[in-house]
């Protein structure tokens, strides 16, 4: 699959949800993948970046993943930063960190996620929990 290609099947596949904030979901996987492309990653992972969230979030199935026209390592990198339910922050990120091109996937995605005019739009608690997730998660992944 090409980039426009796979762009084009992310958002159709996350058409109708929206981010904590309300906004379009597209929105998000946008800027994860600019995000990517900006510090350098490659195709694979800029394609990586629009699936990030697709098997996670039920808008793709892991057995469309495995049969989908991509790399090999596109697939991995969309599994490793996949988390999977009751999965241990440790596990999750140990894996980000195990498969190559991975982590900065999961780098521009904390990038957004963590954004102050995103979190700014949240209630207090919720902007809080999130904040000391993602600082957490960066930890973990030596981004801190």
């Amino acid at each position: 699959m090409t980039l426009t290609e796979v762009e084009a099947l992310a958002r159709r596949a996350h058409e109708g949800q929206t981010d904590k904030a309300g906004r379009p979901y597209a929105e998000h996987l946008a800027a994860v993948a600019e995000g990517v492309r900006a510090r350098g990653g490659n195709a694979e992972q800029i394609a990586a970046a629009w699936l990030h969230d697709a098997v996670e979030d039920g808008a793709l199935t892991p057995a469309w993943l495995a049969g989908a026209a991509l790399t090999a390592r596109t697939k991995a990198m969309v599994r490793a930063v996949t988390k999977r339910p009751g999965e241990p922050v440790e596990a999750y990120t140990a894996r980000i960190l195990a498969t190559p091109g991975a982590l900065l996937i999961k780098e521009a995605d904390l990038a957004h996620n963590a954004d102050p005019v995103r979190l700014a739009v949240l209630d207090a608690a919720t902007r809080e929990r999130l904040t000391v997730k993602y600082r957490r998660v960066r930890g973990l992944l030596g981004l801190a």
